[in-house]
This record gives structure tokens, sequence and C-alpha cells, in this order.
């Protein structure tokens, strides 16, 4: 199931979060910090991609398929506004 991959993903990202807390702690080099923060920043990407796949193959096709063309355009909105949000710099 894509929701253990996704949790499985962050469970490694908090271990990850809780190694650059302790990296701090001990002044490490300020460039491992770094590579360390950019590393849970993918991890966290993956899990959004993740769980955007499952929301894209379950609500929204349930949505789209229904009768309700209300409901239809508030899902389609609703990942307009996230790939919005997303691509913000």
């Amino acid at each position: 199931m894509k929701n253990s991959e996704a949790l499985t993903r962050l469970k490694t990202a908090e271990g990850h979060l809780r190694g650059i807390q302790r990296m701090l702690e001990e002044d490490a080099y300020c460039i491992d910090v770094i590579r360390q923060i950019q590393a849970v920043q993918s991890a966290l990407n993956k899990v959004s991609t993740i769980v955007l796949d499952n929301h894209l193959n379950s609500c929204v096709i349930t949505a789209i398929r229904g009768e309700d063309p209300q409901e239809r355009e508030r899902v389609l909105k609703e990942v307009a506004d996230i790939f919005d949000a997303a691509t913000k710099v």
C-alpha cells in the first residue's frame, strides 16, 4: 500500500531530523548539516508525491466519475491550488 511506503519514508526522515539536531548540538560542519537538510527535504517531497498520487487515483477519480459537477470542480481546484503552492518560490 502506498500509505505504508509514505509512512516508512516519514519515519526515515524523522530519524534524519534527529540526526540534524545532534549535528547542530555538536557543531558539525555547516555544509554537512545542509546536505542532511536537503536529504530530508527530498524525502518529504517524495512523501508528498506518494500522497498526491494516491489522492489522484482515489478521491479525484471518484469525483470525476461522480454525478456532482461542483464536487468535480472542487477536487480539480484543490489539485491546482496544491500545485500552485508547491511551485511558489
